[in-house]
């Protein structure tokens, strides 16, 4: 039997047999600490991570927020939206003409004289009337103050009442001879279109001064059906969307050379004319027709937003499609061939698209 210990020697022999549980109770402590330090440290470093996210995201909603509203804020129906003036630039000498075309609408009228009175490239304004009646002295009142209270830097913008005793489409393409301007914004009365958008039109335009430059193409498809033979299908505009491709720009907006209403009165053949007036329908494809056959190009369509402001038209009619297709077809007999040029060229104001 082992003599007694000392209490002081016992306590040192228990605490030495209990070191080795010291020892890793201690190292499993350091561990769980600097886990603990560690997970912490992570997790303040992805939280600090996700904020920036956040942040970045939130900066990124708001300033997308401010361009939507900065471009949808406009006065006038939101037809005025940019500054029209060429940055660094100054305007040609020379602006274009407004040709409008109106039936027994003064309030369409009233509207669309003053929206474009204070358009800059604006110089004359010729309204087609062709109803059985003169213009009131009040209307043509009301207009000449609507252009002088908008129009901009104490410009004089013509206006002119084109007076037509035959109730007839082909009035609006009748040759006019005292034109201020070499070119003319054909336009009907129920469309507006932004300043800045005409503007723009009007540059392409110039740099194309013998096509048509517009904002609503059209196109036409070869018939497959009708047994191989030459005949055409004239399509709307989700043919146009869906493909990508046109072949024609509706009169109803769109920039030509006046040297085209000549032709429209004088050259083309006098049939296009009398069916035109016959069946009430197709002189814009008839123009298409002219300025094509002249000059072996297409037309160039430029991306706008159109405001209609009216009600909808005979291209609201049931069959107005097949009807257009006649005149396709009866006009391809008048030129003996089909002088229209398809093409997918598009013309985009890259100053204030974000996606082109």
């Amino acid at each position: 039997m082992d003599p007694p210990q000392p209490a002081n020697l016992r306590f040192l022999h228990r605490v030495s047999k209990r070191a080795p549980f010291l020892e890793q109770f201690r190292s499993l402590t350091m561990r769980s600490s600097l886990f603990s330090r560690r997970t912490i440290r992570q997790g303040a470093i992805s939280a600090v991570g996700s904020a920036k996210m956040k942040l970045l995201f939130g900066c990124c909603v708001l300033l997308t927020l401010i361009v939507l509203a900065s471009r949808s804020a406009a006065p006038y129906g939101g037809w005025n939206r940019y500054d029209a003036s060429p940055r660094g630039s100054s305007l040609p000498r020379k602006g274009y003409t407004l040709l409008i075309n109106t039936w027994k609408r003064n309030d369409l009228l009233k509207k669309s004289i003053s929206h474009y009175a204070s358009c800059p490239g604006l110089d004359s304004i010729h309204i087609v009337w062709s109803e059985p009646n003169p213009p009131l002295k009040s209307l043509i009142k009301f207009l000449n103050h609507a252009i002088k209270v908008n129009s901009k830097d104490g410009r004089e913008i013509e206006l002119r009442f084109d007076i037509n005793k035959e109730d007839s489409l082909n009035n609006r393409f009748k040759e006019i001879k005292d034109l201020k301007s070499d070119v003319v914004f054909s336009i009907d009365d129920d469309i507006i279109f932004p300043c800045a958008t005409v503007e723009f039109a009007f540059s392409v335009w110039q740099s194309a001064p013998d096509a048509m430059v517009g904002f609503v193409p059209r196109i036409h498809w070869v018939d497959k059906l009708n047994n191989g033979q030459d005949t055409y299908i004239y399509s709307g505009w989700w043919s146009v969307w869906w493909t990508g491709t046109y072949s024609m720009i509706l009169s109803k907006a769109a920039f030509f050379h006046k040297k085209y209403l000549s032709m429209y009165t004088y050259e083309m053949p006098s049939s296009i004319r009398e069916y035109v007036t016959k069946n009430r329908n197709c002189e814009d494809i008839a123009m298409s027709f002219l300025v094509a056959n002249a000059t072996g190009a297409p037309p160039i369509w430029v991306k706008g937003n159109i405001f209609e402001i009216g009600s909808s038209g005979i291209s609201s009619l049931g069959g107005h499609i097949e009807r257009r297709s006649e005149c396709v077809n009866h006009f391809v007999g008048e030129y003996r061939g089909m002088p229209l040029v398809p093409t997918s060229v598009k013309a985009v104001d890259s100053r204030y698209t974000w996606f082109w």
